[in-house]
């Protein structure tokens, strides 16, 4: 599993390099975050999860049945809602809210 980000959608904020547990995330000179070698990526999905853009896509293993399947967040307040695209480009929306998330 591993991340990429999407210069394009990257609006600099560099949230996702605060978070990531590996220190894998950087800026480049144009302020916008990448990640230098994808494939360290421990699969936290933390900067997923910060990137309120949704610069940051998860690419699924195939291990858990990704395939070409990728995942990105979006948010709105309290709701995050969590984007799965898989190889054939059908989407499917999981919505979470997050002061919910722990209640059972």
């Amino acid at each position: 599993m591993s991340i990429r980000i999407e210069k394009d959608k990257c609006i600099g904020c560099l949230k996702c390099m605060t978070v990531c547990p590996g220190s894998l995330i950087y800026k480049n000179k144009e302020g916008k975050a990448y990640i230098k070698y994808e494939k360290n990526c421990w699969g936290c999905a933390a900067c997923v999860k910060e990137c309120a853009n949704g610069a940051i896509k998860y690419y699924l293993g195939a291990d858990i049945g990704g395939s070409g399947s990728y995942l990105y967040i979006s948010k709105r307040g309290d709701h995050l809602k969590w984007h799965v695209i898989n190889k054939d480009d059908i989407e499917i929306i999981i919505s979470t809210n997050r002061k919910e998330s722990n209640k059972y």
